[in-house]
């Protein structure tokens, strides 16, 4: 592969996606309450952001050349970019915070804090603090010579000083965890009239803490919010005495000492104060703290109290019953699942569609007396799940149920554990992924006796087996009794039990062996296509496009003339519509209210259209380090179910906007007379297709 690939450094692509939420906080047109929400999830992105991939990049920057492999840039100088780019984004945000803050006012909603409360409101929260709030917090007194309580990962705390004008050296220091964990960052306070306050918890403490420290002699009180971010990336030691589960338990025990990667602070803290911080967690100016606001950790936004009239929230979508799928499972005279997967495929699509159906069908399977056996991949699931509780039903009822649970799933694996120990306490056979491999596929196969023959029925997806996310994101599940497809299925989970056995695929695009190669292939046929002046054309819709190898093999179909289409949530390394490069591709970006998950690749195969739905995205790790599936459509109605979905979703020219070079998320302003926003777009089609049917 050649070196010079034009390509944009996915740090700096992810950034540009995170800016685009940021954009979600700041447009007008979202309902106010959403708009917080949105701080809230940038904010959560941004963690994430310094947990892994700064975390990473700090890790490496001692190997300079093979980081810029890994890169593609000069470690050091990618890093000051980062950090640049970081600054800018929590200016924008501290404005647009600001913005919304008045906007709710307009709205008799109001953030208020300790300095800004009448004598009714600091009653009740003197009576909150002490009932709700003091037995929660456990102030530490630090000085120059103690050594510095060890502060946690995605916590926030108040640094607290306690003046004395007479000398500096009276001056004492404390230090209080915000314990967000156990009480609600947002203190509604009583009404008046029609108003409606509410006071952030860290400002609840900040106006009790006369009432922390009334032992301490001092003249005045500062407090000010600081948060550490460290390394999350998990450690597994190669100890052989230890099991897996054991090496991840150590590896997550280990994570949470994680080396710092980012301090944030108050940008009005003390130049004393935050020396003095830095110092005793020993960074230095090289690890470039990044000045804040009063507040941090705005991730808690997300849960941001629906407070106010009806309209500053996104009205709730009630998700639709599949027309084809049993609607009240105590009617006598509704098909069971295997009767309707007999006569055809089906296609979920979630939030508009429910994923209770999934649920359902799992619950019928572990009643069933011809049931023999259901085997299921786990990777990210609901924290009260029903799946697993379906599964373990199914044991109880003497089917033969094998998880393959995945312990590496990044900030899941706890709960994945708690899972698996569940899963085998019952009798399920619990297997813990494959050696080397994540398994990211999103499947489970039903074995059934049926007659004098063994029929089997698979489900294949692009999201986790988890109702909580199924409500927004978008995702979908083919459920079929396709032959072709169920016998490859039980390959893979042949693969899982036994690594050694491959197996061969005809229809499934199996990753790590086999998918690269398989739409390389795909694209080619394109490709030719072009070059007999035939119509030629690939549709790729995806969470991330970042691998070198597929970038470079479009750019070359590009060049051949294959027209070209991508909608790409996140990261987008490719740089799209330049001239003797990527002139045929036009790529976009959609946020919404929905969180855009689902992979769809398709191909137009001389009219043949190929379509595929997919638990991978295009990245080096989906490829060549992941057990990922790719499965053909084969039905000609769910074909069109998705080229309704992709041709909507394409043409949005509300939420849709630009990938381009330069990156600056510049909208999609087409068609200005028809205005299409692609999420309501769908939903209303799904409605309109159930009418229909009925």
């Amino acid at each position: 592969m050649k070196r010079n690939i034009v390509l944009i450094n996915r740090e700096l692509s992810w950034l540009s996606f995170n800016e685009r939420v940021l954009q979600e906080a700041e447009d007008k047109t979202v309902p106010l309450i959403e708009r917080v929400k949105f701080l809230g999830i940038f904010s959560n992105n941004r963690d994430e952001f310094f947990r892994v991939r700064v975390a990473t990049l700090k890790r490496i920057l001692k190997y300079p050349k093979k980081t810029e492999r890994f890169t593609g840039e000069n470690p050091e100088r990618l890093l000051n970019k980062i950090q640049k780019i970081v600054i800018e984004q929590q200016i924008k945000f501290e404005q647009v915070y600001q913005k919304i803050i008045k906007e709710l006012g307009q709205q008799k909603i109001f953030i208020i804090d300790e300095k800004h409360i009448n004598k009714e409101q600091g009653a009740f929260i003197k009576k909150y603090f002490h009932e709700i709030v003091m037995p929660a917090i456990f102030p530490i007194m630090v000085d120059k010579t103690s050594q510095f309580p060890f502060l946690k990962d995605k916590l926030c705390y108040l640094i607290i000083k306690l003046g004395r004008r007479d000398t500096i050296k009276k001056n004492k220091y404390a230090l209080i965890e915000v314990p967000i964990g156990t009480i609600s960052r947002f203190v509604v306070l009583p009404k008046e009239k029609d108003k409606t306050f509410i006071i952030l918890l860290d400002d609840v403490i900040r106006y009790c803490l006369e009432d922390v420290f009334n032992n301490f002699a001092h003249d005045y009180i500062e407090a000010y919010n600081i948060k550490l971010t460290r390394d999350a990336e998990l450690d597994i030691d190669n100890d052989l005495t230890k099991s897996f589960v054991e090496k991840i338990k150590k590896g997550l025990k280990d994570r949470k000492k994680g080396q710092p990667v980012r301090l944030v602070y108050d940008s009005q803290i003390a130049p004393d104060m935050l020396a003095f911080v830095m110092k005793k967690i020993k960074l230095g100016k090289e690890d470039n703290p990044i000045p804040g606001g009063r507040y941090h950790n705005f991730k808690d936004f997300i849960s941001f109290p629906n407070v106010g009239a009806a309209n500053l929230c996104y009205k709730k979508i009630t998700p639709l019953k599949h027309p084809d799928l049993p609607n009240e499972q105590s009617l006598k005279d509704q098909p069971s699942f295997f009767d309707v997967l007999k006569r055809k495929d089906v296609l979920l699509s979630y939030p508009y569609q429910t994923f209770e159906h999934i649920i359902d069908f799992l619950r019928e399977a572990s009643i069933d007396p011809k049931v023999r056996s259901i085997k299921i991949t786990l990777y990210r699931v609901a924290k009260n799940s029903n799946i697993v509780k379906a599964l373990i039903n199914a044991v109880k009822n003497g089917k033969e149920v094998t998880a393959v649970v995945e312990l590496q799933a990044r900030f899941d694996e706890e709960a994945n554990i708690y899972w698996a120990n569940k899963l085998q306490e019952e009798g399920a056979k619990v297997i813990y992924g494959v050696p080397g491999l994540k398994v990211h596929s999103k499947m489970f196969l039903i074995t059934r006796k049926e007659g004098n023959k063994i029929v089997e029925y698979a489900h294949l997806g692009t999201g986790n087996f988890n109702r909580d996310t199924a409500g927004i994101y978008t995702d979908h599940s083919l459920l079929t009794v396709n032959k072709d497809i169920t016998e490859e299925v039980a390959s893979v989970f042949t693969f899982y039990a036994d690594n050694l056995k491959i197996g061969t695929y005809k229809h499934l695009l199996v990753a790590p062996f086999f998918m690269r190669k398989h739409l390389i292939q795909l694209i080619n046929k394109e490709m030719q296509n072009a070059k007999k002046n035939k119509p030629a054309a690939i549709i790729l819709k995806l969470n991330n496009l970042v691998d070198p190898e597929m970038i470079k093999k479009l750019y070359e179909a590009s060049s051949e003339g294959v027209k070209i289409k991508l909608i790409v949530r996140g990261i987008c390394s490719l740089v799209a519509g330049v001239k003797g490069l990527s002139e045929n591709i036009e790529a976009i970006s959609i946020v919404d209210k929905f969180l855009e998950h689902s992979r769809v690749f398709i191909f137009y195969n001389g009219g043949e259209e190929k379509y595929f739905i997919s638990s991978a995205d295009w990245m080096g790790r989906n490829f060549d380090f992941r057990s990922e599936i790719a499965v053909p459509v084969y039905d000609s109605e769910i074909k069109k179910q998705l080229k309704d979905i992709i041709d909507l979703l394409w043409a949005d020219n509300t939420k849709a906007r630009i990938l381009g070079s330069e990156q600056n998320n510049e909208y999609r302003r087409t068609n200005a007379k028809n205005k299409v926003r692609a999420q309501d777009a769908i939903y209303r089609l799904f409605i309109s297709k159930q009418i229909n049917k009925v």
